[in-house]
C-alpha cells in the first residue's frame, strides 16, 4: 500500500492536479455567462476539454478509494493507465489529432493494407471512446482505399498516437491471385495534433486558394449535383489540401483549414528538427527500410515494433483493434 500511496502522489505531482483545479474553475464561470454559447462550436470544444479534466480528476479519487479499501491488484492497475498520461508532456500531447493512412508499394494490395488498417484503428477510437469522423478518403480502383483521413476528437488523442506514424508492413497469402502467393505491401500513418485556430500557425486570406467541385459519389439517387466539395491550395508552402466527405461546401472549407493548419505545422516542425539534427519526421516512401511495424499473417502469425521490440503472435486481435499495448511502449519507451 505504501508503494501504491507513493507513486499515485507521484502521478498527482505530474498532472498538477491543483492547476487543472484551478483551470476547471475558470472555465466552469465562463461557462455559466450567457455568451459562453454564442459561439456554439468553440464552446463545445470547451466542454469537451472541461469533462476530459473532470474524468482525470475523478481516475484519481477512485484510485484514492480503491487504495483506502485495500484493493492493491485493481488499484495497480489504474495506476498503470493513469502513470501512461505523465509521459505525454509534448508541445501538443493533451491536442486531438488528425490521422492519414495513405497506400504504398503494393499496388492494390497495398490499397486493400490501407483499408485493414483503416478499420484496425477505428476499432481501437471505439474501444477508447473517442468520438472520430472521416474527412476525406480515395477509393482504390479494384480494392480497398488509396488514402482515407479522419479527425479524432479527443483530447490527448495525438499524445497517445503521435509514435504510430511511419510504415506499417503487411506479409501475407495474396487474396487477390488465384496461386495464393506470399505478398509483402505498405502503408504510411501519418498523425498530425489539431491546431487551434487562433494560436501559433496565423494563415492570411491572400496566401490561399480555394477550388470547388463535386463530391465522388456511388451514383444512383444520391448523386452530388452540386460542388460541395472543397480543394485548397497554400502558395507560399505549395501544400494542397482537400475535404469532399461533408455535405455542405461551408462544412468541408472549415474541415479543409484545419487539415492545413496542421500540415503547415508539421512543415515546420520537420525543419526544426532537421536543424537540430534530432529526427526527420514527415511523408518518406512507404517502402522497404523505413517500416515501424511489421504485420505477418503467413507463414506464421507475428505483431513486432521495430522500435520497442513489443511483440504478439495474436495478429487478428491487433487488426480488430487491440492496440493498447503497443501504443503503451510506445508511450513509455519513445517519449
Amino acid at each position: 500500500m505504501s508503494d501504491l500511496n507513493s507513486r499515485l502522489e507521484a502521478i498527482k505531482k505530474k498532472l498538477n492536479l491543483v492547476q487543472l483545479k484551478e483551470k476547471m474553475a475558470v472555465l466552469q464561470k465562463e461557462s455559466e455567462n450567457p455568451s459562453f454559447w454564442q459561439n456554439h462550436e468553440q464552446a463545445s470544444e470547451k466542454m469537451k476539454q472541461l469533462s476530459f479534466w473532470q474524468k482525470e480528476i475523478s481516475q484519481v479519487e477512485d484510485l484514492e478509494a480503491l487504495i483506502k479499501a485495500g484493493k492493491d491488484q485493481e488499484a495497480g492497475s489504474e495506476l498503470d493507465k493513469l502513470e501512461l498520461k505523465t509521459f505525454l508532456s509534448g508541445q501538443h500531447d493533451q491536442a486531438a489529432a488528425i490521422l492519414s493512412i495513405h497506400s504504398g508499394q503494393g499496388g492494390v494490395e497495398a490499397m486493400d493494407w490501407t483499408a485493414m488498417l483503416k478499420r484496425m484503428y477505428l476499432k481501437y477510437f471505439d474501444s477508447q471512446q473517442w468520438p472520430y469522423e472521416v474527412v476525406e478518403e480515395t477509393a482504390g480502383e479494384e480494392a480497398g482505399l488509396k488514402s482515407t483521413t479522419f479527425k479524432v476528437n479527443a483530447p490527448i488523442a495525438y499524445g497517445f498516437l503521435k509514435h504510430e506514424a511511419g510504415t506499417h508492413r503487411l506479409v501475407r497469402q495474396s487474396p487477390f491471385n488465384a496461386d495464393a502467393l506470399r505478398q509483402t505491401s505498405f502503408a504510411l500513418v501519418e498523425v498530425l495534433p489539431q491546431i487551434e485556430e487562433k494560436g501559433e500557425m496565423e494563415i492570411k486570406d491572400d496566401d490561399l486558394e480555394w477550388q470547388f467541385f463535386r463530391s465522388s459519389s456511388q451514383g444512383g439517387q444520391n448523386v452530388q449535383k452540386v460542388s460541395t466539395a472543397v480543394r485548397l491550395i497554400h502558395k507560399p508552402s505549395g501544400l494542397v489540401v482537400t475535404c469532399q466527405t461533408q455535405r455542405y461546401q461551408e462544412q468541408n472549407r472549415k474541415i479543409a483549414l484545419e487539415l492545413l493548419r496542421s500540415k503547415l505545422w508539421q512543415q515546420q516542425e520537420k525543419k526544426r528538427l532537421e536543424e537540430k539534427k534530432v529526427l526527420k519526421q514527415g511523408r518518406t516512401q512507404a517502402g522497404w527500410g523505413s517500416q515501424i511495424r511489421s504485420y505477418v499473417l503467413h507463414p506464421y502469425k507475428l505483431v513486432k515494433d521495430l522500435r520497442t521490440d513489443q511483440e504478439t503472435s495474436n495478429a487478428e486481435a491487433v487488426l480488430d483493434g487491440k492496440l493498447e499495448e503497443f501504443i503503451e511502449a510506445e508511450t513509455r519507451q519513445l517519449n
